[in-house]
């Protein structure tokens, strides 16, 4: 019964500044953790397509036309300007270790891995136009073939906005 009654004394106050000072959760190295792992995973993709990129503006095709190489050039500086937001994380928790507040390193954590997602899907999206555009000529000798690729390219996007409005 004193034990009961301790515990019930103790609910209203705070025992611990660990919710306060580290967060609801109050594991700050699980925060962290989570954290820099889905930013690895994010750079890695995003190096990859990259490095994919770099190597075809580098070995272009023989019948890559002005309007690929835009294409391509724009792919290019969206990738570059994503990996380097998507890597942020990492290189601000270097840059201001050790945390006060680890809720304002969550806050910009999340912040760059929402704003390095906009050019990586732009990116994407630029991919699969190049790559349709090279498909389709492949296959049609048609001239309507590359706005076929400009609006086939848009089908995966728009169903995942699609999914994720469905979803509530």
């Amino acid at each position: 019964m004193d034990d009961e009654d301790s515990t019930n004394h103790n609910m209203g106050k705070e025992t611990s500044d660990t919710p306060n000072k580290y967060g609801a959760s109050g594991d700050i190295s699980k925060d962290y953790d989570t954290i820099l792992k889905e930013s690895a995973v994010l750079t890695t993709v995003s190096g990859f397509l990259f490095a994919f990129l770099l190597n075809i503006s580098i070995n272009r095709p023989s019948d890559f036309s002005f309007e690929d190489g835009i294409i391509l050039m724009i792919a290019l500086f969206t990738i570059t300007f994503a990996t380097s937001l998507l890597s942020m994380p990492v290189f601000y928790h270097h840059l201001q270790y050790p945390y006060r507040n680890i809720e304002k390193f969550k806050l910009r954590s999340h912040r760059f891995i929402i704003f390095g997602t906009a050019p990586l899907f732009i990116t994407l999206y630029l991919g699969l136009l190049l790559g349709l555009k090279f498909g389709l000529h492949l296959a049609f000798e048609s001239p309507v073939v590359e706005y076929w690729a400009y609006m086939f390219s848009v089908i995966p996007f728009v169903s995942i906005y699609i999914f994720y409005r469905l979803r509530k």
